[in-house]
């Protein structure tokens, strides 16, 4: 990242004070604008699109693509288009109801509610928050497709809580009535809160690499409770609505992997020294909250997930976020729980882990180790 200040970013002076405690003022903060959503009178050339601040016609003219990671990823996401009700949850009922211990089903319900409430909020942050401010036409198209299939995992945690869970209106609510996990919502939520009450590029940039904590680390951590019961032959089919769930984070993850990738070149002037600061600060608290988070949804009773391994986990996702991203590891871990993998490769023809059957999930390109 480069510590270049540039004398065109201004002091922003119309009072809005950040509630993140991740950073206390805001140095940086030139205004963002939305752009039109009908602009004839525009005449931008293909190469003159920028991720924001350009100044589109508003027409989806595909032919011309200046973006082409963003199309490619467009196309994946349409290959990979699947529907909740593809899985049966008859014998996780049986399992949930005769096979899971008493911590186990507390964890299972903590853990989904965690998922419902972050797929809830991207929706929302995509559609009304994020992509306002985007001004490449291809780019729009991923996140809209992007907020679909959110609310597409939303309907796949409704069909889990239905088919599951006797604490239907209890899991529905835990997102504020458990402490630990609104504590945990509100510091990610805040950073998008930033960006809704004062649109700056700055602000923008900070919801971007808050995306990386969300998708990247956060759903990776919660996916990692289901895939623990699975490996000891429970809840089998919740393991497998997550695999397809987490084919879709593989590309939620590198959209905004490209789109700050790209900023680093069309807008080095953003990526201060002071800004990388808040952004591993933002890592580490994330990885804190995240760390303790599953100590108290597993309560050292679900085998394989110590808190040990949760923490070396957390740290190590956090480090490949980091790295995705031009950002130095912090943490230096390696992967205490490879196994994890064996449940979210779609791109090639292999054993199901679960059931001893040939399956193929091959339709997008996308690798999950890349992520």
């Amino acid at each position: 990242m480069s510590h270049k200040h540039t004398s065109s970013i201004h002091k922003y002076t119309q009072g809005y004070t950040a509630k993140s405690d991740f950073y206390t003022s805001i140095t940086q903060a030139t205004q963002v604008e939305r752009k039109l959503i009908y602009n004839p009178q525009s005449d931008e050339a293909v190469n003159e699109r920028r991720i924001f601040g350009g100044n589109p016609t508003a027409i989806f003219e595909l032919n011309k693509i200046k973006y082409q990671w963003a199309y490619n990823t467009w196309r994946i996401m349409l290959a990979n288009t699947w529907f909740p009700e593809e899985v049966n949850m008859s014998q996780d009922k049986r399992d949930y109801e005769l096979n899971l211990s008493v911590q186990e089903k507390q964890g299972y319900d903590r853990a989904l509610a965690q998922l419902i409430f972050m797929d809830s909020l991207q929706t929302n942050n995509l559609i009304d928050n994020i992509n306002p401010y985007i001004t490449s036409p291809e780019i729009n198209l991923v996140l809209v497709r992007q907020a679909y299939e959110e609310s597409l995992h939303a309907q796949s945690y409704a069909v889990m809580v239905d088919s599951i869970s006797v604490n239907t209106d209890e899991i529905y609510n835990m997102w504020r009535n458990d402490k630990r996990l609104k504590n945990k919502n509100d510091y990610i939520a805040n950073v998008y809160m930033d960006l809704a009450k004062s649109p700056t590029e700055t602000n923008l940039l900070k919801a971007m690499y808050a995306n990386q904590i969300l998708e990247g680390i956060y759903f990776y951590s919660g996916f990692s409770f289901f895939y623990t019961l699975a490996r000891s032959g429970r809840m089998l089919n919740s393991a497998q609505m997550i695999r397809f769930i987490q084919r879709d984070e593989v590309t939620h993850l590198s959209i905004f992997q490209n789109m700050i990738k790209t900023l680093q070149n069309e807008r080095e002037d953003l990526f201060t020294s002071q800004l990388e600061e808040e952004v591993i600060e933002m890592f580490r608290k994330a990885v804190d909250m995240e760390s303790s988070w599953g100590e108290y949804i597993t309560q050292g009773k679900i085998l394989g997930l110590t808190p040990q391994i949760i923490r070396d986990y957390i740290e190590y996702l956090a480090d490949k976020r980091l790295s995705a991203v031009g950002l130095p590891k912090i943490y230096k871990k390696n992967n205490p729980i490879k196994w994890v993998d064996d449940y979210a490769q779609f791109n090639d023809q292999r054993t199901n882990f679960f059931e001893a059957k040939v399956t193929n999930y091959s339709k997008g390109r996308l690798i999950f180790d890349d992520f």
